[in-house]
């Protein structure tokens, strides 16, 4: 199993990269958002991977966050999505989005994706419904696990930095502080994916004041 690649971005087409690996090529398929986010040819980047295995085809899927991958990979355990339609989601809602529609049970996001229908996107919400507080838990970048360089010292040309996103740790810390409070890990991820999508950019301690107020009781 191929779980990380880097090296330096040979050339990208509509939906894949090929980024050398000293000397051995490597054809990588990216969402949307990630290829936007993807530096210029000749520079250095990494990816986490999911390997796709098929009788008559090996292909490679780029992710620049571990939630992202996580998501394809339950995305693609629900009947009638498949690596297309799996990209398509996280392409148009992002790795963020997904985890807040599936933890609200919001279908209509998901089915803004194209090729995933309204009937497919409500199966992907409800059967991923008790997957959402642990993938939304999980953080981290290839930057924050192996430091700013990502390519070996005695690589063929010096390494510049990989262009990866810096994963948001609030709704991890904020899921966590919840669960010490004695919330069911379910409702946490509902209030928490309901505050994040009100305030991107908040902190942990803005999250988890929202969260609360969620939780408290009505009336």
């Amino acid at each position: 199993m191929i779980g990380k690649i880097a090296g330096r971005l040979e050339y990208r087409a509509t939906d894949h990269v090929l980024i050398d690996v000293r000397g051995v090529g490597y054809i990588v398929y990216v969402s949307d958002r990630v290829m936007a986010g993807l530096p210029g040819n000749g520079e250095a980047v990494a990816l986490f991977t999911d390997l796709l295995v098929r009788e008559d085809n090996l292909q490679l899927f780029g992710f620049t966050t571990l939630v992202e991958k996580e998501w394809h990979r339950l995305l693609m355990s629900v009947q009638g999505i498949g690596a297309k339609a799996s990209m398509a989601i996280l392409g148009t809602i992002g790795a963020d989005g997904v985890s807040r529609a599936i933890a609200l049970g919001d279908w209509n996001a998901v089915a803004k994706a194209k090729g995933v229908g309204p009937k497919t996107a409500q199966r992907v919400t409800i059967e991923l419904k008790d997957k959402a507080p642990a993938v939304m838990a999980m953080g981290g970048t290839l930057a924050e696990a192996q430091g700013e360089d990502v390519i070996e010292p005695d690589a063929p040309r010096p390494p510049r930095q990989a262009s990866v996103r810096k994963a948001n740790p609030a709704q991890a810390e904020a899921l966590s502080a919840l669960g010490n409070l004695g919330y069911a890990p379910g409702e946490a991820a509902s209030a928490v994916a309901e505050a994040a999508g009100a305030a991107p950019d908040a902190d942990t301690s803005a999250l988890i004041r929202a969260a609360l107020k969620l939780l408290a009781p009505k009336g």
